[in-house]
Order: structure tokens, then C-alpha cells, then sequence
């Protein structure tokens, strides 16, 4: 009882305060606004909206069950976690956050999951896409397109680590066990559940499209309020000296990684906002480039506040709950930074000016140009609010014919 009341007193303490903040720093509230909205529409939202309409519409018409059966084999013994898990990995990496969330939120709506798969499914299937840690932290921020690789492996392997961590949480109890069916390849039991799911499905096409867009929109909207939100929460707890008061303590914690104290504001923000953070980390003088990527690697995998609260409010419409995700994303954060460590000589620094060692990474990197990372993201750049504010005004026509339409 005590403990919910001092729960209590503290939330409404800090609204309150943050509230005040923002009275009085107007201004300056209005201009983080602007950056977060100005991020929203020209990157968030033309980027993620293609991936969360094709979801759906592979949902409906039963291609991931059709994955489902495919990937069984894979996903069940790594991860105890479904075959459609593997969609859901897959598109959340492709995407970004947090269309992982999204999906899995989805697979459990649908019952193809129980609650503890889909707590193990999403603390993996998050993950930060590789546009955004190739074109905006390496190229954008760094101006250093070889360090991409570098981000990149430490993010995925750590994601897959805490994905064969997180296959302990839980009981076995709690999961689906597949059917012992006839003997018949793998191969026709996923085309037998594509039909079979496309016939249960009784949404012409076009409703069924019109669903995904409406569907994918409204999360996007969400997910931009959001970003907004914590954009000016993060500027407003830097200029009442918040921040800087906790990374007086964080600058201990450092000292004992022998990492420079200078990287605790940077990583304070990043542990409300990724691109905030990534960006203060990469500005930094007189501080050599591994600690930087360490602190950076750590920001990406706990993926900050604003996207953890994101996934909260898509989990709250199911069961799942979010404490498995939150200690995930701790995990990931630490393991990443150890892995960029660890692999900081073999993959940056014996290999800084040679591309041919690379092998498969060479198109990224410097002399061959990320010619084509840098141009879709100067594109969304040049494109991205037009696209956004087309699709907004598609959906409000289409909102207000359904308001207007006679109901049966």
C-alpha cells in the first residue's frame, strides 16, 4: 500500500514538474517539437508505413503461417518460440522499432503464440534497421561509413544473443507444441496452412487493404506522438539540469569500464532518445573513437525510453507484459557494447583502409560509397513529408466516407 502511494506521489510529482518546465521554457519546448515532428514525417513514417501494410496483408492472406511451418524447424529449437516468430525477427529487423512489437502484438491477438512465446518472441524481434545505423549514425553523424559494419554486427549478434537468452524465461508448460500430423514434407504442410488460412479469411481484397492502411496509419500516429513526447521530455530534463545530475552518478559507473566520464550525458539522452544520443556521442571532442562506439552500440540495443514506451502501449492491447522486454533491452545493451568491443580490431581497425577484407560487406564502405544507403535516405530526406502528408490525407478521406457511409 505504501509502495503504491509513493508510486503514485512520485508520477504525479514528475508530470507536474515536467509540466512547469514547460511553461517556462516555451521556446525551447516548441523547437524539440519541431525536431521530433520533423523526424516523424520525413523518416519514421514513409519508412515504416510500406513494412506495417505489407504485414498485414501477409498475415491475411496466410503467408506467414505458410512461413510458420517453414521456419518451425529453426525457431523452435533456438528460440522456443513458433515458426511465425520468424517473420516477425525478420521484418522487425528490416523495419525498425517497432514493428516487431507490432507484429508479434498481432500473432497473439490471433492466438498463434502464448503469452510467454511472444515475451520471448518480442525481446528479439526489435531491432534498430540497418538504414538508420548505416546512413544516419555512420554517415550522418560519424561520417564514417566503415563503422556501419561495426554497429551493425554488434546490434544483430547481441540481438540474437539475448534471443537464446530469452528462451529460458519461461515454462514449457506455457507453449504450443505442434501437432504430431502424417507424415508429409514440410514443404505441403505450409502451402496446406496458406490455403487454409486464406479461406477463413473472408475480407474481400480491398477491405482487407483498406484495414492494413487504416491499421498501419493509426500505429504510426501513435508512434509519432511518441517520438514528439519524449523529444521535448529529453530537451526539457537537459535545461532543468535533470540529466546532468544523473550522469554525474552514471560518470562513476563509467570510470569503472575505464571509459571517459564525458560519455555520461550523451549516453543519459540516448537512454530517452537514440538519435539524440547517438548524435551527442558522435559530437564529442578530445575522446577516441572506440568508447564512442561502445556507448553507441549500448543506445541502439536499449533502443531508449521513447521506443520501449512505444512497445508498451502496442503490448498493452494484449497480455503480454513488458518487464521481460525492458530486462531484454538491458541485455541487449551491455552485450552489444562488449561485442563492438570485441570485434573493434578485427572489423575496424586491421581493416581501415583495406576493402577487399571485407568481402561481402565492400559495397558499404568508402571507395565502393554506400551509394545506395545514401540515396534512399536522402530520398526519404527530400521525399519523406510528401509521402507522409499524401498518406494522412488518403486516410482522413477514407476515415470520413466510412463515418458518412449507412450503417446495416
Amino acid at each position: 500500500m505504501i509502495r503504491s502511494r509513493f508510486k503514485t506521489v512520485t508520477i504525479a510529482a514528475g508530470i507536474s514538474l515536467l509540466t512547469i518546465a514547460l511553461i517556462y521554457f516555451p521556446k525551447e519546448s516548441l523547437e524539440a517539437s519541431r525536431v521530433g515532428l520533423e523526424m516523424w514525417w520525413k523518416i519514421v513514417f514513409p519508412s515504416l508505413l510500406p513494412f506495417l501494410i505489407i504485414s498485414e496483408l501477409l498475415i491475411g492472406f496466410g503467408v506467414v503461417k505458410f512461413i510458420g511451418v517453414l521456419f518451425e524447424p529453426l525457431m523452435r529449437p533456438l528460440f522456443r518460440v513458433p515458426g511465425v516468430g520468424g517473420f516477425a525477427w525478420a521484418m522487425g529487423m528490416a523495419s525498425g522499432f517497432p514493428a516487431g512489437a507490432k507484429l508479434t502484438a498481432r500473432l497473439r491477438q490471433e492466438k498463434q503464440i502464448t503469452r510467454v512465446e511472444a515475451e520471448r518472441l518480442v525481446s528479439f524481434a526489435n531491432a534498430s534497421n540497418p538504414l538508420f545505423i548505416f546512413a544516419a549514425i555512420s554517415v550522418g553523424f560519424f561520417e564514417n561509413p566503415q563503422l556501419g559494419i561495426l554497429l551493425a554486427v554488434s546490434h544483430y549478434v547481441g540481438n540474437f544473443c539475448v534471443g537464446l537468452i530469452m528462451r529460458f524465461h519461461g515454462k514449457k508448460d506455457d507453449e504450443h507444441t505442434p501437432k504430431d500430423e502424417e507424415k508429409k514434407s514440410i514443404f505441403v504442410k505450409a502451402l496446406q496452412e496458406l490455403h487454409r488460412t486464406r479461406l477463413k479469411e473472408k475480407r474481400p481484397f480491398g477491405q482487407l487493404l483498406g484495414d492494413a492502411v487504416s491499421t498501419s496509419i493509426q500505429t504510426l500516429l501513435m508512434i509519432g506522438g511518441f517520438i514528439i513526447l519524449f523529444s521535448v521530455f529529453n530537451k526539457l530534463l537537459s535545461l532543468i539540469n535533470f540529466i546532468a545530475l544523473i550522469a554525474g552518478g552514471l560518470s562513476l559507473f563509467l570510470k569503472l569500464f575505464q571509459l571517459p566520464s564525458d560519455l555520461s550525458i550523451p549516453l543519459i539522452s540516448g537512454i530517452f532518445e537514440i538519435t539524440t544520443g547517438s548524435m551527442m556521442t558522435s559530437e564529442l571532442e578530445h575522446i577516441e573513437l572506440l568508447p564512442k562506439v561502445i556507448a553507441v552500440s549500448f543506445i541502439l540495443g536499449f533502443c531508449g525510453l521513447s521506443v520501449q514506451a512505444q512497445v508498451a502501449s502496442i503490448l498493452a492491447e494484449t497480455d503480454i507484459r513488458f518487464k521481460p522486454f525492458f530486462v531484454a533491452r538491458i541485455m541487449h545493451g551491455f552485450i552489444a557494447g562488449v561485442i563492438s568491443y570485441i570485434l573493434w580490431n578485427p572489423l575496424y581497425v586491421k581493416n581501415a583502409g583495406s576493402q577487399e577484407t571485407f568481402g561481402v560487406f565492400s559495397p558499404f564502405l568508402p571507395e565502393q560509397g554506400p551509394y545506395w544507403i545514401e540515396a534512399v535516405w536522402s530520398g526519404l530526406l527530400t521525399y519523406g513529408p510528401l509521402i507522409t502528408i499524401l498518406s494522412l490525407l488518403s486516410y482522413i478521406i477514407v476515415y470520413a466516407s466510412k463515418l458518412k457511409s449507412p450503417r446495416i
